[in-house]
């Protein structure tokens, strides 16, 4: 029986190892992942030029701490002013440049330090900065309490004590022979009568407090009636009875203005070496 044998040619097709689609298609996986590398880094760099300018501008509009500055803070406060008043008003930092209550919330912050009698100006500018106006409380005495001194300004503020080495209070006159302690926080009045008489007779006697020495003011009880006495200090130790604080003098005690004038007169005859018997202010001549 005879066999038909097709022409179709069995043998296996050759390979293609050896050909350049045989490689692709061999590192066809490696490729590909190299092509979605190259592509995502294609796409990064494409969103990062989109995205650029506005981190720029989104870091220009934003305020931060540094980039505040304070004027009007006198050389008798030592601590940062600034870092406080941020800290106490609880700001999230950094504020927003076009915040529509960033002065507002700015001025609020530096209006609550102790320190501050009052907000002139707050100015913002881009690239974010602000500039804070500030007028600051002046000390003129130190009230003596248990345990210590307690600086006030002439509005009888309390005044923080962080402020104040035992050198610096020195410069200031003390005011003695107050009973009361503050009645309020650091920032608030004192609330008592006889601690506003002896800073109202001090600023009162400001010019010749130099001159006088003034290194204390002490209440004393007034003769006859109820209120205060004061008596004045002097570094020399020459002690000077004033009598009522300005404004408080009673029926036949001669004006503040009249004491000062005798005050001065006492005080330029004790530099000139003269004896100096007749330091009661009180009485008429």
């Amino acid at each position: 029986m005879r066999r038909v044998v097709s022409e179709h040619n069995t043998e296996s097709q050759p390979e293609h190892s050896g050909s350049i689609f045989g490689l692709i298609w061999r590192w066809r996986a490696l490729l590909g992942a190299g092509v979605i590398v190259m592509a995502t880094i294609f796409a990064g760099r494409v969103v990062w030029e989109q995205q650029r300018e506005g981190v720029v501008r989104n870091t220009d509009s934003l305020l931060t701490a540094d980039r505040i500055e304070v004027i009007g803070v006198p050389p008798w406060i030592t601590t940062d002013l600034k870092w406080q008043a941020l800290r106490n008003a609880s700001l999230d930092m950094p504020l927003p440049l076009d915040a529509p209550d960033l002065e507002r919330q700015l001025a609020r912050a530096f209006d609550m330090h102790p320190w501050v009698s009052r907000v002139e100006r707050v100015e913002t500018s881009h690239p974010a900065a602000a500039v804070v106006r500030v007028i600051c409380r002046e000390p003129v005495a130190m009230v003596r309490v248990e345990g210590g001194l307690l600086a006030v300004d002439q509005e009888t503020i309390l005044l923080p004590s962080d402020d104040f080495t035992a050198e610096s209070a020195a410069k200031y006159p003390v005011v003695d022979g107050v009973s009361t302690s503050p009645r309020g926080p650091v920032g608030s009045p004192w609330g008592d009568p006889a601690v506003g008489e002896a800073v109202s007779l001090i600023t009162t006697l400001a010019p010749e407090a130099d001159t006088f020495g003034l290194i204390e003011c002490r209440c004393v009880p007034k003769e006859g009636t109820a209120g205060n006495w004061w008596e004045l200090v002097g570094s020399d130790k020459l002690v000077v009875l004033f009598g009522s604080a300005p404004g408080k003098a009673g029926s036949g005690e001669p004006s503040a203005a009249q004491k000062i004038v005798r005050l001065g007169k006492l005080v330029a005859r004790h530099a000139r070496g003269e004896s100096v018997d007749d330091t009661d202010l009180t009485k008429t001549r």
